[in-house]
């Protein structure tokens, strides 16, 4: 029996929401059925909600440490879901996973280094480098059979001289969850060059188990991988809180663990705030009812799109995910050059989705669309979309 009611509309104009607020700056527009940003359009578990009503009702908010309860609940969730084991010494506060990469590459490379990244795949692993003067080397994702596979020959051709690779686990935006095989062939790869691995593992706990997909954390395939990775994590997107900022990271290597949490301390940069920690640890210990029930609801809507594409506009196929919200959507067989796809899904459709080619190579021809929304929102984008296409081959 459901217990939470993911139907429900909630407005978030007026909440200084980038999805929502930001529509007339980003795409001219503000009549526009938002399906971009990377947060979910559900209420978070009450659990979480109600612990940070709680803390608030103290009334006091001094200066706030990480407590043992902290630590507890991260490594508890970590063998519990993912069957990590990691030690307390390893984890640490940090304000943002996209922040992260930044500080790994501020602490890890200098100007002029090589970063190797695997489009098409989330912008700011290609963004953060190049605005800090290294650069970036694509070693772009395979498209087999409508699934994605990394390109070890190509990445061995490229490799040489880098200094990190910014590996996506779960892959954003085509969703796949790579499998231990995969990480392993990476690790040996990266570890035997010298090449430092930072995975942005925030989409990990949206895996569809129930599919057949299981997670699997990079630093624990190998002892390479442990000693060769930073890995980062965060209950923000699993649990609909990006707003809190509640990431943290795990650093397996006593000596770049050492080298990166110096660098993070010498500007206070591992002191989290109190509702971060608040709602990590309510988050972790008492809303894992709301995450079952909430990745089955958006297994449902991926279910839903592909069935109206397929049926509806054939032109267009889903991509589907193995793990998270995000739906990569191949829309090649409309034969638009890219900003005419963009046009037709802003100007002709009204929606507001992610321009596939902002992830780089590889992302021509795709949009990607966010289905963390209530049915009837992606049945009324559907149909909006649906309409579009068969106005414009009239």
């Amino acid at each position: 029996m459901a217990n939470y009611n993911f139907d429900e509309i909630v407005d978030r104009s007026g909440t200084d929401a980038i999805k929502v607020d930001l529509l007339k700056e980003r795409f001219g527009s503000d009549n526009l059925i938002s399906l971009w940003v990377a947060d979910m359009d559900f209420k978070s578990s009450p659990a979480i909600t109600e612990a940070i009503i709680e803390r608030a009702r103290h009334g006091v908010f001094g200066y706030t440490c990480a407590s043992q309860s902290y630590y507890d609940a991260i490594i508890n969730w970590l063998a519990r879901r993912h069957q990590w084991q990691v030690e307390q010494d390893w984890i640490s506060y940090i304000p943002g996973i996209v922040k992260g990469i930044a500080f790994v590459v501020d602490c890890f490379t200098t100007k002029g280094d090589k970063v190797l990244i695997q489009p098409p795949v989330y912008h700011p692993f290609r963004i953060i480098p190049t605005l800090h003067e290294r650069e970036v080397v694509d070693n772009p994702l395979r498209l087999e059979a409508g699934v994605y596979k990394m390109d070890l020959d190509d990445l061995k051709q490229k490799i040489s001289g880098a200094k990190v690779l910014i590996l996506c686990n779960p892959h954003n935006p085509g969703g796949r969850v790579w499998t231990r095989q995969e990480l392993i062939d990476i690790a040996e790869i990266c570890y035997d060059n010298n090449v430092l691995v930072i995975s942005d593992e925030i989409h990990s706990d949206l895996a569809f188990g129930h599919a057949g997909h299981t997670h699997v954390p990079f630093a624990s395939v190998s002892e390479k991988a442990a000693q060769n990775s930073i890995t980062f994590m965060a209950p923000s997107k699993t649990f609909n809180i990006a707003g809190i900022v509640s990431s943290f990271a795990v650093v397996p290597n006593d000596e770049l663990r050492e080298r990166f949490y110096s660098y993070l301390e010498a500007s206070e940069l591992r002191d989290g705030h109190i509702f971060a920690y608040t709602a990590t640890k309510a988050a972790y210990n008492d809303a894992e009812d709301w995450l079952d029930e909430a990745k089955a609801y958006i297994w449902q809507n991926i279910q839903f799109v592909d069935e109206y594409l397929r049926a509806n506009i054939p032109q267009i196929k889903a991509m589907i995910p193995e793990a998270s919200y995000l739906v990569w959507l191949d829309c090649r067989q409309l034969c638009l050059k890219q900003e005419d796809l963009v046009s037709l899904f802003v100007h002709d459709a009204h929606l507001a989705l992610n321009d596939g080619t902002i992830f780089g190579q590889g992302g021509e021809g795709f949009m990607r669309l966010n289905v963390g929304s209530p049915r009837k929102v992606l049945e009324q984008a559907l149909n909006n979309l649906k309409n579009a296409i068969n106005n414009k081959i009239k």
